[in-house]
C-alpha cells in the first residue's frame, strides 16, 4: 500500500512538473522574447525546471542579489564603518567610507555628523574622491536627473540628492536640504505633466513646475546633484557651523585609522532590497571595499567577491556595479539559484524575509504576486528591470509548506513589463498552489 500511495504522488509530481514546463514554453507571451527560468527543490536537491539556464542574460536589478551576499558576508549586519579618522595634535583628519546615511532622508542617520560637531580639534576633510567614479560602467549619460542614478561618491551628504515632496493639502512643496531652494527656478509646463523637477546637466541649478492639477496631490522626487570633496565639505561646514578644510595628502591613506560606527547595515539592505535602492547598493560595495583594504573601489570589491565568496557558481558572474543599472552586467539563471542557495544557507529565514520585496505586500512587488486573501505572502523575491530586460529570483513558498528557489530573467521583449508579470503571476501562483 505503502509503495502505491508513493508511486501515485511520484505520478502526480511529475504532471505538475510538466504543466509548469508547458506554462512556460508554450507561453504566448514568453515566446515573444528570451527566457531564462530555473526553478529547483532544494530539499530534493531537484531541478524542476530548466530553461536556458546556462545561459546569459542581462539581470538588470537581479544584480543586488549578488551585492547583498557579498556585503551581508564581508559587513555582517550590525553597525558599518561610517567614517575613517586620525587624530593628530589640535586636528582631525577624516575620510569617507562610502556610508551612504549621512543626512539621507530615509535614514536620517546624523551619527558622523554630532561626532564631528562634538570635535575640538580642527576638522580636515582628506580627499578620497578620486578613487570613485560618479557613474558606473555601462550607465547611461542622460539618467544624470533621474533618483535611480544618483551619483557615487566616498563620502555622501543627503545621499546625494535633493528631495522635492508635498502632502495631500498641503500648499507648498518642501525641498531637502533646504539649502537648495535658492537654486530653484519656476519654469513652463512641458507637455501633460502635473509637475516636473529638472537639474541643469552640469550645474546643480534645477527648475521646476507644479500644475493646478497637482497641487492637491501628494509627491516626491528625488533629484541628484553634483558632488565633489570640496561641495562636501562645503555642505558639513553649513550642517556643523564651523570650518571644514580639504586636503590631499595620500600618505594620510597609510595609516590605521580609528573607525567611526554609524549605522545598522540592517537598515541599508531592507531599503535596498525591498525598494531596488540602486545608491545604497552601489555604496555598499564601497563600504565592502573599505573594509577589505581602506580604499574604495567597486572593481575591487567585485574581483573578491568572485574571487573568495563565488568561486563556486556554476557559471563565472560578469558583474560590473553594485545595482545593476549596467547593461554589461551578465548571470545565468542557474549561478542565480546557486547563489540564492549561499544565501538561504547562510541568512536566517526570518532576515531575509525582512530584506527581500514580499510578493502583495511590499516593496517592488507590492502590486503584484499576491496570496490567496488572508494568507501571508507566497513569494520573496528581487525585481529587475531596465529597458527590454525584465527578471525575478528568489524564495517561493508552497501550499504544501515547501520552499523552492527560482530565477525567472527576461530580455528583449518588445512587450511591457506588466504583460511579462502578469503571466509569471500565472505561473508562480500554480508552482505555490499544486507543488
Amino acid at each position: 500500500m505503502k509503495n502505491t500511495l508513493l508511486f501515485i504522488l511520484l505520478i502526480c509530481s511529475s504532471c505538475t512538473v510538466q504543466r509548469i514546463n508547458q506554462s512556460l514554453i508554450k507561453s504566448d507571451v514568453f515566446d515573444k522574447g528570451h527566457l531564462g527560468f530555473m526553478l529547483v527543490d532544494p530539499d530534493k536537491d531537484k531541478v524542476l525546471v530548466d530553461i536556458n539556464s546556462d545561459k546569459y542574460f542581462i539581470p538588470a536589478s537581479n544584480t543586488k542579489l549578488f551585492t547583498f551576499y557579498t556585503s551581508y558576508t564581508i559587513l555582517g549586519d550590525s553597525l558599518i564603518n561610517g567614517l575613517n579618522y586620525l587624530e593628530k595634535g589640535d586636528s582631525l583628519i577624516f575620510w569617507g567610507t562610502g556610508d551612504p546615511s549621512l543626512l539621507h532622508p530615509d535614514l536620517k542617520n546624523t551619527v558622523a555628523l554630532d561626532f564631528l560637531k562634538n570635535q575640538n580639534r580642527k576638522l580636515y576633510l582628506l580627499d578620497n574622491f578620486d578613487q570613485v567614479d560618479a557613474f558606473g560602467s555601462g550607465w547611461s549619460w542622460d539618467w544624470y536627473n533621474s533618483y535611480y542614478a544618483a551619483e557615487r561618491s566616498a563620502l555622501p551628504v543627503y545621499g546625494d540628492i535633493v528631495r522635492f515632496a508635498k502632502s495631500e493639502g498641503d500648499s507648498t512643496f518642501t525641498v531637502y536640504p533646504p539649502r537648495f531652494e535658492s537654486s530653484m527656478q519656476l519654469t513652463e509646463p512641458r507637455g501633460s505633466s502635473s509637475s516636473s523637477f529638472r537639474r541643469e546637466h552640469l550645474e546643480n541649478k534645477f527648475s521646476y513646475f507644479v500644475t493646478s492639477e497637482a497641487t492637491d496631490k501628494r509627491f516626491e522626487t528625488d533629484v541628484p546633484f553634483i558632488t565633489s570633496v570640496d561641495f562636501a565639505a562645503k555642505l558639513l561646514s553649513e550642517e556643523l557651523g564651523k570650518d571644514v578644510t580639504v586636503i590631499r595628502n595620500p600618505s594620510y591613506f597609510h595609516q590605521q585609522p580609528k573607525k567611526l560606527l554609524t549605522v545598522a547595515a540592517d537598515s541599508i539592505y531592507s531599503q535596498m532590497m525591498k525598494i531596488s535602492d540602486n545608491f545604497l547598493a552601489e555604496q555598499l560595495l564601497l563600504l565592502v571595499s573599505d573594509q577589505l583594504d581602506n580604499k574604495l573601489s567597486t572593481a575591487d570589491a567585485i574581483a573578491y567577491a568572485k574571487e573568495n565568496l563565488l568561486s563556486d557558481l556554476p557559471d563565472e558572474p560578469i558583474w560590473v556595479d553594485g545595482s545593476g543599472l549596467s547593461s554589461k552586467n551578465m548571470f545565468t539563471p542557474r549561478s542565480i539559484i546557486a547563489l540564492l542557495g549561499k544565501i538561504r544557507a547562510e541568512v536566517p529565514l526570518d532576515k531575509i524575509k525582512a530584506y527581500f520585496p514580499a510578493g502583495g505586500e511590499s516593496g517592488t512587488i507590492r502590486n503584484w504576486y499576491p496570496s490567496d486573501p488572508g494568507q501571508p505572502p507566497y513569494i520573496y523575491a528581487k525585481t529587475g528591470t531596465l529597458s527590454m530586460s525584465n527578471a525575478l529570483s528568489g524564495y517561493l513558498l508552497t501550499k504544501s509548506g515547501k520552499i523552492l528557489h527560482f530565477s525567472c530573467l527576461m530580455n528583449n521583449y518588445a512587450i511591457s513589463g506588466n504583460e511579462l508579470k502578469a503571466e509569471l503571476t500565472k505561473v508562480l501562483y500554480y508552482i505555490h498552489d499544486k507543488y
